[in-house]
């Protein structure tokens, strides 16, 4: 049985996010699907479950979220990958410099 804890840690990779998040940036996700539009949350496409990633919730769309980056200019999101599972909301950041997400 794998033990699944209510926040995990991610560590930010890549300017999809930019300027709300940058490379580097330690986040504190809390683990739910209670996800309201505009949230920024921890996710994996359906069509790349592999892949873990940080984005803006959009829309509820066929059982999952539309998400999308910040930097709609360098991002890969539902555009390419559709429909997402979210994992978790991110709670706040905490490094290198801690607050909530505006």
């Amino acid at each position: 049985m794998r033990l699944q804890l209510p926040l995990f840690a991610v560590l930010v990779q890549g300017p999809s996010m930019a300027p709300t998040l940058r490379t580097g940036d330690a986040l504190v996700v809390r683990r739910t699907q209670r996800v309201r539009e505009r949230d920024v949350v921890v996710a994996r496409f359906r069509s790349r479950p592999g892949l873990l990633v940080v984005k803006r919730a959009v829309r509820a769309q066929d059982g999952g979220w539309w998400v999308q980056g910040d930097n709609e200019f360098v991002t890969d999101d539902s555009r390419a990958y559709g429909v997402a599972d979210v994992i978790g909301r991110v709670a706040f950041r905490y490094w290198p410099k801690p607050g909530k997400l505006g």
